[in-house]
């Protein structure tokens, strides 16, 4: 930030009175907009830190400040994301949100079911029980939904050893 003196013409620079003016001025000015732009990172989930509450108690999420301010910033865009009627496409939208990865929601009508699919990672996702949570509150009451993702499967044939990516359904079928 510029300093207080410097927004002056030059000639009142030569002035020591306003000097010292604009010096103890610069402190307070600092700290206002120190204090302007923390707020303003509160407008936006991504940035918010104090805000959290505030933005969960928008979007009736119960507040856990032990957790880490990333996962509740998740919790709350989830949210945001959920809004409206479930499509297959605000589920993806909602599970790539979660999971920080590309999802892919695979649908089967016939048997009133869907599958969400982690096609960027390996492993089960983080806060997957939150996520879970999230889909049955969103979801058609009447579909049931699974997990599809990925991991590596390691096997010693021969003394060498050699990594598959084995694709896996989650055995749990979600229903409400």
């Amino acid at each position: 930030m510029r300093r207080l003196i410097d927004y002056l013409t030059p000639n009142y620079k030569d002035s020591p009175e306003t000097v010292d003016w604009q010096n103890a001025l610069q402190v307070p000015i600092e700290k206002l907009w120190a204090a302007r732009d923390d707020y303003f990172k509160q407008l936006d989930p991504m940035t918010a830190t104090w805000g959290l509450d505030l933005w969960e108690r928008t979007y009736g999420i119960k507040t856990d400040t032990t957790k880490p301010y990333e996962y509740r910033r998740t919790r709350i865009i989830s949210k945001m994301r959920g809004q409206g009627t479930a499509t297959a496409e605000m589920i993806r939208n909602v599970a790539a949100s979660f999971a920080d990865t590309e999802v892919e929601v695979i649908e089967h009508p016939q048997q009133y079911h869907f599958e969400v699919k982690f096609t960027g990672r390996l492993g089960t996702p983080p806060n997957l029980d939150d996520l879970t949570a999230t889909v049955k509150e969103i979801k058609p009451a009447h579909l049931t939904f699974g997990y599809l993702y990925s991991y590596l499967l390691i096997r010693d044939i021969h003394e060498t050893m050699t990594l598959e990516q084995i694709e896996t359904k989650t055995l749990d079928i979600f229903a409400f």
